[in-house]
């Protein structure tokens, strides 16, 4: 890559934080779109969400699991996108499920995960999606989290090795820890995926770029244009900011 200047990664915009009818509902039609995606019949596209599970997450993480659920949900309407859930949390704890496209056990799994004290383990989230899309594509890797407490530069050579292989990892900030900006950035740059920051305030918005995400991941730029929302424009724009450093 070249060493251009890239692009300024955007923060989600700030919103109240209630639960929104019409936001639910605009969220699922969203998701429902997912059937114009790759190829036709029965193709289907594969994300891995990762969460931060450690115990400095625990503040937001009732809120963080209802807008992923409600992402489980309407993704799992569709039967175009199949969900891997990882999550990392104590003493080296690091889980996997199996990719599936009925979503409701990955949503009870999610539900009943506890917040437990330990360090980051980014690198392990990588290296498994590195072996996931050898043994079969990984369309996006999504990253929640708050913290960094590894070295950045073996987190940016797993990174670079899945840019090479096509999975753009977009990366969800909770918090301005200094050393999570900077390599959440890295790796975002690396991979061509996005990085952006929320909070409890970012609740909807955080809900629509998720289902943008799932959009690309089962029909890429084209079904991202296609539909034109607001997050999917902020997806793209992030996104293709990016693909040229």
């Amino acid at each position: 890559m070249s060493e251009k200047t890239p692009a300024k990664p955007a923060s989600l915009p700030t919103e109240t934080p209630r639960s929104d009818p019409n936001a639910i509902a605009t969220f699922l039609r969203q998701a429902r779109a997912l059937g114009g995606g790759r190829g036709s019949g029965t193709a289907k596209g594969r994300l891995v969400l990762a969460l931060d599970a450690t115990m400095s997450r625990q503040p937001t993480w009732d809120l963080a699991c209802t807008l992923q659920a409600d992402m489980f949900d309407a993704v799992g309407k569709t039967g175009r996108l199949e969900v891997q859930l990882v999550y990392f949390r104590g003493f080296g704890e690091c889980r996997s499920s199996k990719f599936v496209a009925d979503t409701a056990k990955l949503k009870e799994l999610m539900v009943k995960i506890d917040c437990r004290g330990g360090h980051t383990q980014i690198g392990k989230v990588l290296s498994h999606a590195l072996i996931e899309t050898e043994a079969q594509k990984v369309n996006a890797l999504v990253y929640i989290g708050d913290a960094m407490e590894e070295e950045i530069d073996d987190l940016a050579d797993k990174a670079g090795r899945l840019g090479l292989k096509g999975v753009p990892v977009f990366l969800f900030q909770e918090g301005h820890d200094p050393s999570a900006e900077r390599a959440f950035k890295e790796i975002a740059r690396l991979t061509r995926g996005a990085w952006f920051r929320f909070d409890r305030n970012s609740a909807k918005a955080l809900a629509e770029l998720l289902s943008a995400i799932a959009v690309y991941a089962t029909g890429g730029y084209p079904a991202l244009e296609a539909r034109g929302r607001g997050a999917d424009r902020l997806l793209i724009e992030n996104m293709r900011g990016r693909s040229e450093t």
